[in-house]
Formats: C-alpha cells, structure tokens, sequence
C-alpha cells in the first residue's frame, strides 16, 4: 500500500483515564509525574459526575446537597491518560482532536505545554508531528477553576457587569451559562473533557463539507451545492478522487458526482429531480437523503477507501416573513416551509442534566419526542445553555421539529474586547460549521434578553465601544459579528439579533423596545414576573411571536419523593422552597409568586404536600391552555397573522426542581403538557364565557393546508355545576384550513348567571359523517375558588388491556369534574387532565403498572370529604412498556 492510499485513522481516546485535584505544591508538568491520589475517570465526562460515581461526594440533586458540593468548582483539577502508539498506525498528519474542554485548560503531552483553552466551545485540533512517536506517551490536562480565573479577568476588565443570575464573572467566560446557577438550576461549576478525544491520523482527510439545498420556486427540483475542504498533502491529489453519492430515504441512488481535485477546495453541485419534502410535524412527512462522500485511492479495478464522510440532509425551502398585517400596525414574524405559513406552537430548551455526560441519545430522542407528542413544532435552544450534541439535532431532523438557535450569550452585558470577539469568533464558525446542514435549523439568533437588560439600565443606546460596564458593548457581536459570520458560512438562514428584539421602525436605526408587540419577538412575562398579571388577561400579552411566557409549578410527587428527604416533605418546607430558584432582583421568591397564583384561582381544603403538587400543576395548566388558545387565535387567515408562534418557558428540566417546565427532570408528564397538546392539536376548539357580563366567544383552529374546508357539526351545552343541563344545541360549522374560523355561540350562552347558580359551558367538535368526536372546550365560571363545587362521585374502573402490561380505566361522575389527574407514577397513559360531564364516561389507555395510583381533580381539592370511588376490578402489574 502506497502512502497515497492509506486510510485515515479515527483512534478515541476515552479507555484509563484517572484524574485528581491538582496538587498546589507542584508545578503544571510535575502534576502528572506523581503517582498519588489518582482516580478512574469517565471520558467524556466530568469532575462532578466521575466524584459521584465514586461516592466521594452527595448527590447534588437531593435536599440541599448543591450547598456540600461549590467546593468542587472553585478546585483546580488534573486529568491523564498513558496510551500507547503502534508504529503503523502513524501518518503525515497525526492530530490530537479535544472536542470540548470545560473551560479553562491546559494541554501537556510527555510533559511539554501544547495547548491553552479558555472556550468551552470551541474544539481543539492539535498537530502532533515527531511528538507522536511510536511507543507510550502521557496525556493531561488541567482543569482551572473558572469561578476563580473569570473573577480575575473580570477584574482585570474593570469589575462586575449588569447581569440577571449567576456570578457576575460568568460574563467574560464562554463556559455554559446555566452553569453559575439560574433561576430554575443549581450552580454546579463543571470542568472535565465533557466531549470525545481521539487521534486523527491521515495523509489526506477530509476537513469540513458544505451542503446547501436550494429549492426551485415551484419546489419540482432541488439542487445541492458540495463545497468540500481537504486538509493534508496536496501532492497526493492527484492520485486521489471525490466521489458523492446522494441516497433518497427508500435508499436509492438518485444523484452522484466523481472527479479528482484540483485543490484543497473542491465543488461540484447535485441535481436532484421531483425532491421528496422534508416537513415539520404535523405538516407531512420527515424523508432524509443520505449524502455519502468519499476521499478514494489506487486504481479503478482496486480502489482504496482513504476517508468518508456521511450526513443526512431534508429537502425543504424555509422563510421567516415579516410581511404587514391586516388592520394592524407593524409587520408579522412567522416561518413559512415549503410555501406554507406554520403556525409555531413550541417550547423553549435548556440542557436536559447539569452533568452532561449522562444525556444520552435515547434521552435526546425521548425529550424531541414528548415534544412532538404534544403537537410541538419549535425548540429554541436557549442561549443560556449549550450548542448541543448532535443526538439533538438528529432527533429534530427525523420528527420534524424546527430549531431556534441562540448563540449562547444570556441575560448580561457581555463585553466585547478583542481576546473575547476572537474567542466567540472561533465558537461561532464551530458551530455554524457543524450545524448549518440540519433541516431542522430554522434560525439563528444572538442572545437572549440581552437587549431587555440594556434597556433596563439605560444602556441601549450606548455605542458598541469603551469600557464603561454599563456600555452595551456586545452589540457589536450580536449587530455586526454573528450576522456577518452567518451570512459567509450559512448564507440561507435567517439570523435574528437577539431574543426578544423588535426591528427599528422606518427612519429610526436604534431598535424599538424589546416589549413591542407589533414586530419581531417577544418575552410576554407580565404574567408570573414583572406585574403578576392574572393568566386570564394572556390574551393582553400576545405579540406577532411570543417565544417565552410560563408559570411555575412543583414537579410530580413521585419525583419529590425520590429527591427530598421524608422529613422535609410539606408544603413551606426550606428544603422544597431550595428547589425552586426563582428569584427577583429583592431575592428567592418563588414559593411567593406561586403562593399568589394559588390563592388567586383555587382553595387548598387541606395542607398536604400530593395537594399542593397537583393545585401548583393545574394552576400551570390552566394558564398554558389560555395562553397558546389566545396565541393561536392571532394566527387568523392569510395577510392577517397577528400572532405566528408561542414558546413555552420552559419544555424540560435538568435537575428536581419547581419550575416553568411541563415535563420534569424524571421525565414524567406534568398536567401542562396536556392542556398544551389539546391547545395546539390539529383541530382544537375554544369557549370563553364571561357570565358576568353576560358575554360569550368561541372559534376553532385548524392546522390542515389552506382550502382543506371540513364540515362539522357543534354540540353547545350549558350546565349548572351540580350536572343539570340547562340547554343543548347543535349546528354545523365550516372549519377553514389553516386558520381560525370563529363560531356564532348560541343566544342562551350570552344570559347573565344569577347570584350562587354560574354555568359552565361545553363545546364538542364532531366530524359530519359520522358524529365522531373531534376536539372539546369548555368554559367553567372563574376564579374556581370563589364557587362551591359538589363532590363529583367519580367512579373508576380498570379494565384489563388488550396488550401485555396495560389497563383500561373507565372514569365516569355524576356531577362536572374539573381537571381530573390520574397520577399513577409508573404508567404511561394517553390522555390525562380531564374535565367529565355526567353520563359520558372517558377511557384511558396505560400502559405499565397502577401501583400507587391517585385520582384527583379541583372538586376533590375543595371538598376534602369527596372521594374517588374504585371497582375492585385490579389491573395488571407490569413496567412501562
């Protein structure tokens, strides 16, 4: 085998790594030679996780064991590796490639400094040359506290900043920011090789490809432009030859490209006729072609493989349209894919574990998932986080959920001097690098509330320049930096300077304040922070995007149990008020806020912790429901989409905590996730009725492509909360697709309640054929708390299931139900957080075991002598399956 055809080598190095604290007596070198306090350690991973493991400190997610362990940030720490090289395995190129180095570090090989790291973002790719010899050799690394060096350099750049959460150092480190704690999350100061290390040896490699798709006009072509970078010895291009090979989703063929390189940059384009669509969810289907690249030597009748490349590309066109809205000022902020406008009901994304290593990719796949499940189509990667794993990604691509990608610059004003800007430069070409082939990338965008801060403390207008800390420096990173690097390595994607931002309005340069409704995005936290506002005035709050908005609620009991010692376990305790880290600018007031939410909207009859979990849950789902209802309703028609999408704050948690998320860190389902899965569900129906006023509203949403009408009919019921039916009416309806279609209530709904005797209303889509049941709303006098609700008498039977390890429950009551939550911690079931109407039974799909089942619903919460009255038919036990 000539050197020209020998195979490029991907050797991971993550077998017998050991670690310690670095000892302060030694120098950096010496740190490796000692032989004393050493410990296996998990690559990739962390000093945390590996500590954990080897019980050398508490579980810092149980009670309040994140006080026991901040010693463990502000320690300096040594990693090593002895490894061995076989004279074959060397080449012309021999590379040590860091992935990601959690943050500031120092690389040493046999003793000799290779390297410096102060990113934990930025990968690191070192050439060794004669260093790798053949024979043993001796890898570290050292870890320096970065709670201690970003004190120092924020010192050294003129002392703390404005920020919201954290140490006010973390703005001058690019390590993840959640890390310094938030206002959802512990502080746990990482460090470690969080991402993989291995050798790259190669004569020739293939260094980076880009893929852009562009589709025709009228989407019956697509053409993929290969920009293809090698790295190694040019002299060996001619013996060489670029092959690609474009794989349609059934696998076949349906584009290829071969030809020797001229150069170190090699392009060529791919034709791809009648492309097969790559959708969001719920909009059709996710096909990914394969694109197989291949770097191939010797001849034609014996060829040599000497290095390959694959990915997985979706076909789709993507537009953000900011385009004028009828009978409104400003200009809309919406996705439109493949031609069609997207109505982008989503969540916002946070690092699923403070310990990274232990997000794996089935987990990935099981959040975008549940993401999915509930009609999800947006995930905005939060840029207090990280750039993640390609698991991510990967998930997104195959289920369809579009991403939202911040930069990772949150709630601060970040400096800007040059060490920083060529710091972040080098983070932003690795990410974009990485990232721009995904059909799932929907956006770029610069920071989060960056721009919200600056406004808070006078410094929006600022020039981007001088030192004074109160300066919004970072504009010049997140206005001139970012963009222009997107605009050279992702030309087709939208970027969007920060989260939320509103465009200047025409003659004005500066911005228009970040809480403008009529362009760009907005944070809509009048409800929960800043005014408290009642979730019931959300409709005052929508915006032509909202991409955050939230309340807070416990997590489920079974997690509680699992993470808060049995004596700590009621309401008000100090260890379950440690797990909610909400804070304001006056300190940690979260049990406070939730306090306000319950007392305004229920009564507790009695002081139980399985009480205060499930009213803090419903309180939460109640107030999602009216706000994507709402948000959804300013999606309206073509040429007047008031409202293009809504994100909650937050889809997922990283620790046990009380929080805005609507699946906690155990990944169980919290009633809000329900209540948003029938909110966004393809057709979905709202009843508002005020019996005050004597006023009532109702529409529908449905998602299907514009001029899909579907007739259907409507059953209108008004009740008395003891079940009485006072009327019934039915009509038929026209739902228009892809929009709103407003109903005509009936006349009776419109009549004023009397004093003691308020009415619920209920509303019923059925399909026109078949009276199927399609979608139900209704509408139940408000606040709950200030009216007497009977005991229900609900009955419960389980009924054994058609497959293994699964039960039907059949829930039925006399009188109306409201929000009834069967909590049954070791089952999975399909639907959950219902309101029934006596004489209409519901039935639940579980899966798993019922051990430990509870049912509970407000009127059980306000009546403590109401109970749920079980059929002694038992279910049968068995794991989730």
């Amino acid at each position: 085998m000539t050197p020209a055809t020998r195979p490029r080598l991907d050797l991971a190095l993550h077998e017998g790594w050991q670690f310690r604290a670095a000892d302060p007596l030694l120098g950096d070198a010496a740190q490796f030679d000692s032989d004393t306090g050493w410990r296996a350690a998990s690559v990739p991973g962390s000093v945390h996780g590996d500590l954990l493991r080897l019980g050398l400190i508490p579980d810092p997610h149980l009670d309040r064991n994140e006080a026991e362990v901040q010693w463990v940030g502000e320690t300096d720490w040594c990693y090593r590796l002895a490894f061995e090289v076989d004279e074959t395995r060397l080449r012309e190129h021999c590379t040590l490639c860091l992935e990601g180095l959690d943050t500031y570090a120092s690389v040493w090989l046999d003793g000799e400094r290779l390297a410096l790291s102060d990113n934990m973002f930025v990968p690191l790719r070192l050439e060794l040359g004669a260093r790798l010899a053949p024979g043993r050799h001796v890898l570290g690394l050292r870890f320096d506290s970065a709670l201690r060096r970003g004190r120092a350099v924020e010192a050294h750049h003129g002392g703390p900043r404005p920020l919201w959460n954290g140490d006010s150092s973390r703005l001058h480190v690019r390590k993840a920011p959640y890390h310094y704690g938030w206002d959802w999350g512990p502080t746990l100061l990482t460090c470690g090789p969080w991402r993989p290390v291995r050798l790259d040896l190669a004569d020739l490699r293939i260094a980076d490809l880009a893929s852009p798709v562009t589709l025709a006009d009228d989407l019956s072509h697509a053409r993929i432009d290969l920009e293809l970078t090698l790295e190694g010895r040019a002299d060996l291009l001619a013996s060489v030859r670029v092959e690609h090979l474009l794989l349609d989703p059934q696998g076949q063929v349906v584009a290829s490209s071969g030809d020797t390189p001229r150069g170190l940059q090699h392009r060529c384009s791919l034709a791809v006729p009648a492309p097969q669509l790559w959708w969001p969810a719920g909009q059709g289907a996710q096909p990914l072609y394969t694109l197989h690249t291949r770097l191939v030597g010797g001849s034609e009748d014996a060829p040599e493989l000497i290095d390959q490349h694959k990915r997985r590309l979706g076909l789709r066109r993507l537009r953000l349209v900011q385009a004028p809205v009828a009978g409104e000022a400003g200009s809309s902020f919406m996705f439109e894919v493949n031609g069609r406008e997207i109505f982008c009901g989503g969540a916002n994304w946070i690092p699923d574990d403070n310990l990274l290593e232990r997000v794996t990719p089935e987990r990935y796949h099981e959040r975008v998932r549940q993401a999915v499940d509930a009609h999800l189509v947006m995930l905005r990667v939060w840029g207090g986080g990280i750039y993640e794993d390609d698991a991510f990604y990967d998930a997104c691509d195959e289920l369809g959920v579009l991403v939202w990608q911040d930069f990772l610059f949150a709630c601060g004003l970040y400096p800007a001097y040059p060490a920083l800007l060529a710091s972040v430069e080098a983070e932003a070409r690795s990410a974009i690098g990485r990232l721009r082939h995904r059909a799932s990338l929907a956006l770029w965008c610069g920071n989060n509330e960056d721009y919200t801060l600056a406004e808070e403390v006078g410094a929006l207008g600022a020039t981007a320049t001088g030192a004074d800390p109160v300066r919004f420096d970072a504009r010049v990173i997140y206005e001139q930096l970012l963009p222009s690097l997107c605009l050279e390595l992702d030309p087709g994607r939208p970027y969007w300077p920060g989260s939320p931002w509103t465009p200047a309005a025409p003659g004005n340069g500066q911005p228009r304040n970040s809480q403008d409704r009529s362009a760009g995005d907005r944070h809509s936290w009048e409800v929960w922070h800043k005014l408290m506002l009642p979730y019931q005035r959300y409709g005052e709050l929508s915006a032509r995007f909202v991409s955050e908005f939230g309340l807070q609620s416990h997590p489920s009991r079974a997690l509680l149990a699992a993470s808060i010692s049995a004596e700590e376990r009621f309401p008000g305790s100090s260890t379950l008020a440690w797990h909610n880290k909400a804070s304001s600018p006056v300190g940690a007031d979260g049990h406070r806020r939730l306090a306000v939410y319950l007392a305004d909207n229920l009564r507790l009859a009695r002081g139980t912790l399985d009480d205060e979990v499930y009213a803090t849950q419903f309180v939460q789902a109640e107030a999602m429901r009216h706000a994507f209802e709402v948000f959804r309703r300013g999606w309206q028609q073509p040429g007047a989409r008031a409202c293009g999408g809504a994100l909650v704050w937050q889809l997922n948690d990283c620790w046990p905590v009380t929080s805005w998320a609507i699946i906690d860190s155990s990944a169980r389902l919290k009633p809000a996730w329900y209540a948003i899965r029938r909110a966004l569900a393809p057709l979905a129906c709202v009843v508002r009725r005020d019996g005050q006023a004597g006023t009532a509203s109702a529409w529908l949403v449905d998602s299907r492509p514009e001029g899909a009408e579907r007739l259907l009919q409507a059953q209108w019921r008004l009740l008395t909360l003891d079940g009485e039916l006072v009327d019934v009416q039915d009509s038929q309806v026209v739902a228009l697709g892809n929009g709103v279609t407003p109903l005509a209530v009936p006349p009776a709904w419109c009549r004023r309640d009397r004093p003691g005797q308020p009415l619920l209303a209920s509303l019923t889509l059925q399909s026109a054929p078949d009276g199927a049941e399609l979608a139900s709303a209704s509408a139940w006098p408000e606040p709950l708390r200030s009216y007497r609700l009977a005991d229900p008498q609900i009955e419960l039977t389980v009924e054994p299931g058609a497959e293994p390890g699964s039960a039907t429950l059949v829930l039925q009551s006399r009188r109306p139900a409201k929000g009834v939550w069967i909590d049954a911690p070791q089952a999975r079931l399909d639907d959950n957080l219902l309101d029934l109407w006596p004489g209409r039974p519901r039935r639940v799909l579980a899966r798993g075991a019922l051990d430990d089942l509870i049912v509970q619903c407000v009127n059980l919460l306000q009546d403590p002598a109401a109970q749920v009255m079980p059929t002694p038919t038992q279910p049968p036990a068995g794991p989730p399956s």
